[in-house]
């Protein structure tokens, strides 16, 4: 590395989009379990625009994870440049991709090198690009770990029981709202991979994308109402969340369940009384799960969808862009040098 310093996008204050700056920093020194990754691409999130806008402490942490400046970001692709002596298994060179650190706001990943402990990181699938890898890890690994398999024992934030996934198969059917976007368009083709019916809901500009996805029916939510169209499904995925939730209950089956990626408002005797349950899970940064996503991606069975990319000093426009909506996949920037 010929410089000592390398450029950044930080907040120095909490607000809209136009408190992003693009700065000068020194590049980051891996500590034990870590390597450093120059950076290709970096994937933009919601937790990015919640952090963004204020929100310091993760849901579970008694104290705050932020102190400013901070450098937002936890999606990334990119190529090993140096590796702490304790590591194994990856080199200088190895192309790389990953969610870092999360459950917490220290991923840093909107620059151009990034410090990225070694266990949260997979090697970039050799049939994607760096720009599709950086899309993948929180929206895939979200879809994972609601779907597929929890992949660790530590408790969510948002309840006392142990999230348990659905057994997907032929027989099940999954109602998937909010289908198009990040967790949506994995959620709809991890089910598909596991043989599963899925109805997607979303607005109708997005059909053409989920038939292709392999939606096996549609709803456009700006005509219909899924609730009154739809009964006896096994599984709601549920990635749009929040108080409307719940009128996603009665599409269900009774011993069906509900998966709300952001979490609603319940009512327990609602659910006790529909006979159905609701659970949630906090995705957390995983790179064994990333390795089996990674395989997906490299033969195809699920691609990820670019929205939009931006360049790293163009971090602004992409919250501006996520602040628009009608997200169809990620937005993702790309660190040129």
């Amino acid at each position: 590395m010929p410089t000592h310093t390398m450029r950044a996008v930080r907040l120095h204050e909490h607000g809209g989009p136009e408190v992003l700056r693009y700065d000068e920093v020194p590049i980051p020194v891996p500590g034990p379990g870590e390597v450093l990754v120059r950076v290709i691409a970096a994937g933009v999130n919601p937790p990015d625009w919640y952090l963004r806008g204020g929100l310091t402490t993760m849901p579970g942490e008694t104290e705050p994870s932020v102190s400013l400046p901070v450098i937002p970001g936890t999606d990334v692709s990119g190529v090993v440049e140096a590796v702490a002596a304790d590591v194994d298994g990856l080199a200088v060179g190895d192309e790389v991709f990953g969610l870092l650190r999360f459950p917490s706001f220290r991923g840093s990943a909107y620059a151009e090198y990034v410090a990225a402990p070694a266990s949260d990181l997979a090697r970039k699938p050799a049939g994607i690009d760096h720009v599709h890898a950086a899309g993948a890890p929180m929206a895939g690994l979200t879809a994972w770990q609601f779907l597929i398999e929890v992949g660790h024992d530590h408790p969510s934030p948002f309840q006392a029981a142990r999230h348990r996934p659905t057994a997907l198969d032929a027989g099940t059917t999954v109602l998937l709202n909010g289908a198009a976007g990040g967790v949506g368009h994995f959620g709809l083709q991890l089910a598909k991979w596991k043989g599963a019916r899925v109805i997607a809901v979303a607005s109708g500009a997005h059909e053409p994308f989920l038939r292709e996805l392999g939606a096996d029916r549609f709803i456009d939510y700006t005509k219909s109402r899924a609730e009154e169209l739809v009964h006896d499904v096994d599984l709601v995925l549920d990635t749009v969340g929040g108080p409307g939730s719940r009128r996603l209950l009665r599409t269900l089956r009774r011993g069906g369940a509900h998966f709300p990626v952001l979490p609603g408002d319940f009512d327990e005797e609602e659910t006790a009384k529909l006979g159905v349950t609701v659970s949630s899970a906090q995705v957390r940064s995983n790179g064994a799960q990333l390795a089996e996503l990674g395989r997906l991606l490299d033969e195809g069975t699920v691609r990820v969808a670019i929205d939009s990319t931006y360049a790293l000093a163009d971090a602004r426009a992409a919250h501006e862009r996520a602040a628009r909506g009608h997200i169809q996949g990620k937005i993702v920037l790309t660190v040129a040098r």
